[in-house]
C-alpha cells in the first residue's frame, strides 16, 4: 500500500468518526424532543434498513426488549411521540466515547446519563452504556445495532430546586 493510500485510509477513518458521532448526536436530539411533529422518517434514516435496536441486561431488556428493522424500530419510538408527549422533559448526556472504524463497519461505544420528567408526572434519572455497530450504507453511516444497557436507575423528586448550593463560604475572597 501506498504512502498516499495509507494517508486516504486515515482521512476516511477520521472523517467516518465525526459522521458516526454526527449520526448519534441527531439520534439523542429526536429522542429528546419526541413528540406528534418529530420527523420519524429522519430518525428511522438513521438506521440500516435491517438494524437491530435492544435493551441489554435485566432491566433493559425486560422494559425495552428488543425490535428487528428499521420500521419496527421507528414504530417503537413512535410510541413515545404522543399528544401530550410521553416526555415533559428529557435530556441526554453521552461521555466516555471510542469509536473503532474498519472499513465500512464501526463500533462505538458511550455512557450515557438520561434526565426525564414524564407528561403523566414524576421524574427518573437513568446511566446506561451504549454499544453500536455503525454500517456505511449508501456512502451514508448508519446504525446497525444499538445497544443499551442500564447502569443504574433511580426516580427523583424534581430537576430544578430553589435550594442554595452546599458551597464553601467564599465571601472574603469577593472582595
Amino acid at each position: 500500500m501506498t504512502e498516499l493510500e495509507l494517508l486516504r485510509q486515515r482521512v476516511d477513518a477520521l472523517e467516518s468518526e465525526q459522521a458516526i458521532r454526527a449520526c448519534l448526536h441527531r439520534y439523542m436530539d429526536l429522542c429528546d424532543e419526541l413528540s406528534p411533529q418529530t420527523p420519524l422518517d429522519e430518525l428511522g434514516n438513521l438506521f440500516t434498513l435491517e438494524a437491530l435496536w435492544e435493551g441489554k441486561g435485566a432491566r433493559y431488556a425486560k422494559s425495552f426488549g428488543g425490535y428487528q428493522g428499521r420500521a419496527k424500530i421507528v414504530a417503537m419510538l413512535g410510541k413515545y411521540a404522543t399528544n401530550p408527549p410521553h416526555f415533559a422533559l428529557n435530556v441526554h448526556y453521552l461521555t466516555s466515547e471510542c469509536i473503532r472504524v474498519e472499513g465500512d463497519q464501526a463500533q462505538g461505544s458511550w455512557n450515557m446519563i438520561q434526565v426525564s420528567t414524564f407528561s403523566s408526572g414524576g421524574s427518573h434519572l437513568n446511566s446506561a452504556r451504549l454499544s453500536i455497530t455503525f454500517s456505511r450504507e449508501e456512502g451514508v453511516w448508519r446504525m446497525a445495532h444499538f445497544q443499551t444497557e442500564n447502569r443504574l436507575s433511580r426516580p427523583v423528586s424534581h430537576w430544578s430546586s430553589e435550594a442554595n448550593l452546599p458551597v464553601p463560604d467564599t465571601t472574603e475572597l469577593q472582595q
